[in-house]
């Protein structure tokens, strides 16, 4: 394949989720897009099983590369597709995601707007009867909402359909492999980009899927795991500006558990609102119980050997 002419390398990071894996580069050997064009890069974090039977269907249908590495996160994994990654732009996506048709055809008429943006899309929940896929979806939505209301003065996407010029990626050093978990590395990334006076621009109709089954502990566990990521973002973000750390005000809060119920859909009739405030009880305890081991692990850096 001619690197000249790649347009696009999309980077898949993914952790012993075979099955997931299939169904998206099932929707991505849909696109409609020209195969020359575009590659696709699947990094797998350290699989205790092999991934081949899941990428190995798709080496006739896609020009597709799996690389492996060592359990690193998936921070770590999409930096090291972007280093093995060919295309003038990266497109990132989750192994549990699924892209439209149209995907990447949508990133590309937004680059002809904003050639040096980092392009973010919209996440259509794939689960819809399922309460806390669709509680974390809204909740998604809400900070959509809330951060990029101005479309070409947008703030925050998460990384499972954003992209960027690899350059410009390479230049700011990719992601912060020093967040502890899949949480708030995206945000850091976002305030870094802006940070650097680079552009962002929301673009609605870059759209996947996103297949993201959630039961009451594992929901519970991912918001926890939001707050921890939440406290590592302020307290970068708090440094690279030089002042102290502060947290969304609180009519964010009172926004968030009201938008809601501004949202058509049926989704709603059967939503318990305690799911929404639970997830925010347990991001508030992931945020402080960060706080307090990063407090500890400093007090015990500072402690003098004896």
């Amino acid at each position: 394949m001619n690197s000249d002419s790649l347009h696009f390398s999309i980077v898949i990071p993914t952790y012993n989720r075979p099955e997931r894996l299939r169904q998206c580069l099932q929707a991505i050997a849909r696109l409609d897009y020209p195969r020359d064009r575009f590659e696709v890069v699947v990094v797998d974090d350290g699989s205790p099983v092999s991934l081949e039977s899941a990428t190995s269907e798709f080496e006739t249908s896609l020009p597709l590369r799996l690389i492996r590495q060592e359990n690193t996160g998936p921070a770590g994994a999409r930096n090291t597709g972007a280093a093995a990654a060919k295309g003038k732009y990266l497109a990132f996506t989750d192994d549990d995601c699924q892209p439209c048709t149209s995907w990447l055809k949508a990133i590309e008429e937004a680059t002809k707007t904003v050639p040096d943006a980092l392009v973010g899309g919209r996440t259509i929940n794939a689960l819809p009867k399922n309460l806390y896929s669709t509680t974390s979806q809204v909740l998604i939505d809400y900070l959509y909402d809330y951060y990029n209301k101005m479309g070409a003065k947008a703030t925050f996407f998460a990384s499972n359909n954003f992209s960027m010029p690899r350059a410009s990626y390479q230049k700011l050093g990719g992601f912060d492999t020093s967040f502890p978990l899949a949480a708030g590395e995206d945000r850091e990334f976002c305030d870094r980009w802006q940070f650097h006076g680079l552009p962002m621009h929301y673009a609605p109709d870059m759209q996947v899927r996103h297949a993201h089954s959630l039961t009451l502990k594992t929901f519970w566990r991912q918001h926890f795991n939001y707050g921890r990521g939440a406290y590592c973002f302020h307290t970068v973000r708090s440094q690279r500006k030089s002042q102290p750390i502060k947290v969304e005000p609180f009519g964010f809060y009172i926004r968030m558990f009201s938008y809601p119920f501004s949202q058509p859909g049926n989704w709603k009739r059967s939503l318990v609102p305690g799911s929404l405030l639970l997830s925010q009880v347990a991001n508030v305890m992931g945020f402080f119980w960060e706080k307090r081991k990063q407090g500890s692990t400093a007090a015990t850096t500072a402690m003098p050997s004896s």
